[in-house]
């Protein structure tokens, strides 16, 4: 039977553990704040960093569903080049960089705007003998991703503020090598991102995936 990264040690015990932990964790810090507010705050593109601040002891990862085919997207398209948008405590980035390391290696870019996060990360990459595939760049991504990204980028996730969606992607679309994959976590909370990728004069062919996932492909 072939084995793979994602489901051998240390990166399965790992995982494992880390989404145990990610389910038992609770926090009452938006207790105090209605739907309607947060989802104006999710939707606003400059008041998204009292939102994230508020939550930044939350794990806010990606379901084990949304991990696993993570990998498989990025073993599939045999992808070498990966940029990811929101970090978090590095669940998603571990999957994503499993698929690198079985297809040969490569590189995953990830951005997170909160330093103690980003710290956890490392950590979770060490541990998951990951880290050499991985560069975390702390910071706005607006501006961390600016400049040296890859020639060619395979695949992308999205899955920070979701209203700087389209402007992120906008930045990485120079770079993206045709057939490129897009992921975007809960972008049904921006409807502007979906009227993006769902208009094929953009040069996307994009679609539903799942309960929370939009699925896209860049055709140039």
């Amino acid at each position: 039977m072939t084995m793979t990264t994602l489901t051998t040690a240390p990166l399965s015990l790992l995982l494992e553990r880390l989404f145990a932990e990610a389910e038992a964790t609770t926090s009452p810090v938006l207790d105090d704040v209605s739907e309607e507010e947060q989802m104006r705050l999710l939707q606003s593109k400059t008041d998204y960093r009292d939102l994230y601040g508020r939550l930044k002891d939350l794990w806010l990862p990606v379901s084990k569903e949304t991990g696993t085919l993570l990998y498989m997207l990025a073993r599939s398209s045999n992808a070498s080049t990966i940029v990811e948008y929101g970090t978090s405590f590095g669940i998603s980035a571990l999957h994503l960089a499993a698929a690198l390391r079985d297809n040969g290696g490569g590189r995953l870019i990830t951005c997170e705007f909160e330093p103690s996060k980003a710290a956890r990360a490392r950590q979770h990459f060490n541990l998951g003998g990951v880290s050499d595939l991985i560069e975390i760049r702390e910071g706005d991504a607006l501006e961390t991703l600016r400049q040296d990204l890859p020639e060619s980028i395979d695949l992308v996730l999205l899955d920070g503020a979701k209203s700087l969606y389209p402007e992120i992607l906008a930045l990485l679309e120079p770079h993206l090598r045709k057939g490129a994959l897009i992921v975007a976590d809960n972008a049904d909370y921006y409807p502007p991102y979906l009227e993006k990728v769902r208009s094929p004069e953009n040069g996307y062919l994009s679609t539903p995936f799942s309960e929370d996932v939009e699925l896209s492909v860049w055709l140039g």
